[in-house]
């Protein structure tokens, strides 16, 4: 591989010498890791609602540096790339084959272009073809695929406007695209660095308050704003399935295009002025129209304020109309929700959220179809008689599912389920749905009979289901379950309800998931895919669940992993790495319950420790770390004391079983799995080292809450100040090693928070190392970091583990 040189880089003055000293080059890591990291990424399969064609998407495993090293523009919570006006963090599919359900082997599609990069692959509304965007050096292009023929062409010049994702739309007929096109008149963007400012920046307060959450790729001044509109701004073009493109629509800002299940209406939703500082481009201020097909407009169906301030909690929604959408079941009918409660969930209400219709032609006030007793959280449409709506309550963690009739909304709401929202053993799986005669997807009836495709979660283990509820008396059949012991079977999709053929997939521990056709009713099962196990390097390697039980009685679970070959009669002690993520709950039942399966498939990847299996090394797999506040009590007041439960109760779990050397344990996480990392290492002496990735380390810089975290750094600086990690950087003698991507994306986990800690902790003499990934983000994804990254892991675990006197 080629080497490249890792420059030492200053940031805000402090020069990060560590690199600069040791004239670091990009390293692999041992061979064993190599082997299992460096493998072919099988492909994606997208298949027709009728399940007589897949198409195959490839992609490259990793990006590399030189994908990620490109010109890039951070506005209003957006990553896009100026020159090809697309996100410049996608990731591209390279490659597209068509196969017959029927058949084994796939065809390559023909005409692609060269040095394909694909994205926003769009089915047409009958399914027999597919749109797609290939960006090119200079810009966007429109593709169309035949599927039957598995032929590609080009609709459009390399013109799109792709900067606000979804560019283009089917019309109803599926004969021509909506396409956001860059304006003829399109002005250059100014550039930062060139042009002189012509005054300060100035931000005010008017005396109200405007909590926010710490969100990055903010715009800043007014150069930002012009910019920012610039890249916004589009026109819509029609263009038909031979290339031929007609302006449909002027120049604006749009954020939404969405024709009605029957084609004859457009909903199209603008971004407006002001702009802000204070919050992401989703809220800015908005309009929404509906025009018709040929672009008429019909009515402004709603206009929503610039929103910097909203009320306090995760329930605070803003007033006025949100969630506005098309009925799938008919042809042209709007619904949208009114927050009943001011958006405050403060206020004492007995409804909080109203449904209300408006019909075409929209010459009518809306009409109400219900009222949700909490904050409403979607509707799934069968026909005029049967909806099923959704609710839920953050605080309690209750959600209810609701059965009415939209054509009667005097009907009181009958509550079909009503369950703890984190109580996975009662879930009673998600409503299959079936195309409509507008291509719609809508709920599957058989006369007064639903379907449900559930996980099938339970004490014992993973069985998942279809049953069948009666939507006038509302009880449940169970019509099929999965009974593998030693495999899962995922329930995707029916085929054919009636002759009971459902799509499935099928994995074990050592065998790739694959795709088969189950018939429920005959116990028939047809293999659709034949993708290979690309690590047969860990096939034999030791893979199981272990449960075990916090002090406080709370039951926890992890997947264990021991090396190929380990003799479990000598108990050889090895060393112990802890993988795992805080998750916060309202009851310890709750807490206690198991999504692990030791028969999904091993999938070694750098987002974990399981590939320091192949290296002598015993495996703890996301740990259960559960942070548990029962009644008025929140999780993170005992934060501290339930992570150090959680921590020593695995240790003693695996130590019990003779594995392991308890005075030889790490412990790692990403994100909140860093945060936590970092304060076992200061509170506790349980473990000799621990790597921490992208977390957040000072709660006082992400002051208006943080993960579940609802009260505001003024309400409880305790609880803020003991939780951080920087605030205790006296207390942390524990080798760490952290790491952050140098463009973090993520609020509240920027750069800046590792860089800050490691300046702690190294001025008070602990023993820490910093690896600052050049290009990346919250998630890494460049070849060359991810390999490096695994050498220092590989190379920082031996010193303080294998090393360890």
């Amino acid at each position: 591989m080629k080497k490249i040189v890792f420059f030492s880089v200053a940031f805000c003055g402090i020069t990060l010498s560590l690199f600069a000293q040791e004239n670091l080059t990009y390293q692999l890591p041992p061979k064993e890791i190599l082997e299992l990291a460096n493998y072919e990424r099988a492909p994606s399969v997208m298949m027709d609602y009728k399940k007589e064609y897949m198409v195959l998407g490839y992609r490259s495993t990793y990006k590399t540096l030189s994908d990620l090293n490109q010109d890039e523009l951070r506005l209003g919570g957006l990553r896009i790339n100026p020159v090809t006006n697309i996100s410049s963090t996608v990731t591209y599919t390279t490659n597209l084959k068509v196969r017959k359900v029927v058949d084994k082997e796939p065809i390559q599609v023909k005409s692609l272009p060269d040095n394909s990069r694909i994205s926003n692959i769009q089915w047409s509304p009958d399914q027999t073809k597919m749109a797609f965007t290939n960006t090119t050096e200079i810009g966007v292009e429109v593709w169309l695929l035949d599927i039957a023929s598995a032929t590609a062409q080009r609709l459009t010049e390399p013109t799109v406007n792709a900067n606000l994702d979804e560019p283009f739309v089917w019309f109803g007929d599926g004969t021509q695209l909506l396409v956001m096109m860059l304006p003829r008149d399109r002005p250059a963007l100014v550039d930062s660095k060139k042009e002189l400012p012509t005054g300060p920046t100035v931000s005010t307060s008017d005396g109200k308050k405007a909590q926010n959450r710490t969100y990055p790729d903010l715009l800043k001044n007014k150069l930002d704003e012009t910019n920012f509109e610039i890249i916004a701004s589009s026109e819509l073009y029609s263009v038909d399935l031979n290339g031929k493109a007609s302006l449909f629509m002027g120049k604006a800002m749009y954020s939404g295009i969405n024709f009605s299940p029957d084609g004859n209406y457009l909903m199209v939703e603008t971004i407006q002025k002001p702009f802000s500082y204070l919050v992401p481009m989703y809220r800015f201020p908005s309009k929404t129209v509906v025009y018709d097909k040929a672009g008429k407009e019909i009515k402004v169906v709603n206009e929503t304020p610039l929103i910097e301030v909203m009320p306090k909690g995760f329930m605070a929604v803003q007033t006025g109309k949100r969630n506005m959408n098309w009925r799938n079941d008919k042809p042209s009918t709007l619904y949208f929700v009114v927050a009943l409660d001011e958006g405050n969930p403060e206020n004492k209400v007995d409804f909080r959220d109203e449904v209300f219709q408006l019909n075409a032609p929209f010459t009518v006030a809306p009409t109400s179809l219900a009222k949700s007793p909490q904050r409403f959280a979607g509707i799934m449409w069968a026909n005029d008689q049967v909806a099923v709506m959704y609710d839920n309550w953050y605080d309690t963690r209750n959600t209810k599912t609701y059965l009415f009739n939209p054509s009667n909304p005097s009907l009181p709401l009958k509550i079909i389920y009503d369950r703890n929202s984190q109580d996975i053993y009662s879930d009673p799986g998600s409503f299959v749905t079936v195309k409509n005669q507008y291509g719609e997807y809508v709920i599957a009836l058989d006369r007064d009979v639903a379907y449900l495709l559930g996980d099938g979660y339970t004490k014992d283990g993973q069985f998942p289901f279809v049953d069948q509820v009666n939507l006038k008396t509302l009880k449940t059949k169970r019509v099929y379950q999965s009974n593998y012991t030693n495999k899962i079977e995922r329930l995707f999709s029916f085929v054919d309800i009636k002759k009971g053929d459902l799509l499935v997939q099928i994995q074990s521990s050592n065998e790739f998931p694959n795709y088969y056709m189950r018939n429920i009713k005959k116990s028939a099962l047809t293999q659709l895919t034949f993708f290979k196990n690309p690590f047969e390097s860990i096939k034999g390697v030791e893979k199981r669940v272990i449960k075990y039980m916090r002090n406080d009685g709370v039951s926890l679970s992890g997947t264990l992993y021991l090396p190929v070959g380990y003799d479990k009669v000598k108990k050889e002690k090895l060393p112990l790495l802890i993988w795992a993520y805080p998750e916060e709950y309202k009851d310890k039942n709750s807490a206690g319950q198991s999504s692990a399966n030791p028969n999904e498939f091993t999938f070694p990847y750098y987002g974990s420790f399981v590939y320091w299996v192949t290296r002598g090394y015993v495996v703890l797999d996301d740990a259960s770390f559960p942070i548990v506040g029962e009644g008025a009590t929140e999780p993170n007041d005992s934060f501290l004391e339930q992570l150090v439960a959680n921590a020593k109760a695995a240790i003693d779990a695996v130590d019990s079983l003779g594995y392991i050397d308890r005075t030889k344990v790490a412990v790692g996480g990403h994100s909140y799995g860093a945060f936590m990392t970092a304060n076992l290492l200061s509170h506790s002496n349980l473990f000799a080292c621990g790597i921490a990735r992208s977390g957040a380390y000072n709660r006082t810089l992400t002051p208006f809450g943080f993960q579940s975290e609802q009260r505001n750094y003024w309400e409880v600086p305790d609880v803020y100040n003991k939780m951080s990690p920087f605030m205790n950087a006296d207390k942390m003698h524990t080798p760490l090693l952290l790491v952050h991507g140098d463009a973090d994306n993520n609020p509240g986990t920027f750069t800046l928070q590792s860089e800050r800690y490691f300046q702690a902790l190294k001025g008070l003499g602990a023993p820490v190392r910093l690896l600052l990934l050049p290009k990346e983000s919250h998630g890494y994804v460049a070849k060359e970091n991810i390999f490096h990254l695994l050498w220092e892991q590989d190379r920082f675990l031996e010193k303080y583990l294998k090393e360890k006197k």
